[in-house]
């Protein structure tokens, strides 16, 4: 437990001294409601009467693992806006991953934050890719107690190298930061992108394609 309060502390530390990607708020807090009477439209979300915010409009627990029993062998808990309602208009959030041994945070991109990761406990494969036309891949080990940040908008990914169970905090500079994971995108569009289309992309056969669109 002491771990992870130490964890929060220095996320919210290291967010404290960059500007928040969303717009900045023009009042104290804005607590998210879905009923829009009586109430305010603010970024997205309408804001409670200030006079009735409550402690729980503030806080949300990780304390509990996630389920890492799954392909990926990860488990994402997010902490953002809908899971933290007085998160509105305040720029930031949150996520708790948990990583079976050798799972992976596959190659993803937040479109409207960055990322601060630290590691409690493991130890992790970490990188980004810079955008085209370099390409250049930024990748370090990280242990306990490590951090790494991942630029807005970068594909990156997080690997257990270890051979048991490693946990993460990270810090992101938006209250509803986006995800796009991006095998998950590219083969699993709803509707299908055509794989010929794919296959000279990526430069495959289209039957490979074909395949990878089925496990999606």
């Amino acid at each position: 437990m002491k771990s992870f309060l130490q964890a929060f502390v220095l996320l919210a530390l290291a967010s404290s001294f960059a500007s928040a990607f969303d717009p900045s708020p023009l009042q104290d807090f804005c607590v998210a409601i879905d009923e829009p009477k009586n109430a305010v439209f603010v970024n997205g979300k309408f804001c409670k009467d200030p006079k009735l915010a409550e402690a729980e409009d503030f806080s949300f627990s990780v304390l509990r693992p996630g389920d890492t029993n799954n392909p990926v062998g990860s488990n994402v808990t997010t902490v953002n806006v809908d899971q933290i309602p007085g998160l509105n208009t305040l720029g930031i959030s949150a996520v708790r991953i948990d990583y079976a041994p050798y799972g992976q945070n596959p190659p993803h991109t937040h479109p409207r934050a960055t990322e601060i990761l630290v590691v409690l406990e493991g130890t992790l494969l970490v990188g980004f890719v810079t955008s085209n036309p370099n390409n250049t891949l930024i990748s370090k080990v990280l242990h306990k107690g490590d951090i790494f940040v991942f630029p807005i908008g970068l594909i990156h990914f997080q690997f257990n190298i270890g051979k048991t169970n490693a946990l993460a905090f990270a810090g992101l500079s938006s209250q509803n930061p986006g995800v796009i994971t991006i095998a998950n995108a590219v083969f699993g569009s709803n509707p299908p992108i055509n794989p010929d289309f794919l296959a000279r992309a990526f430069m495959l056969d289209v039957n490979v394609v074909k395949n990878l669109q089925k496990k999606f």
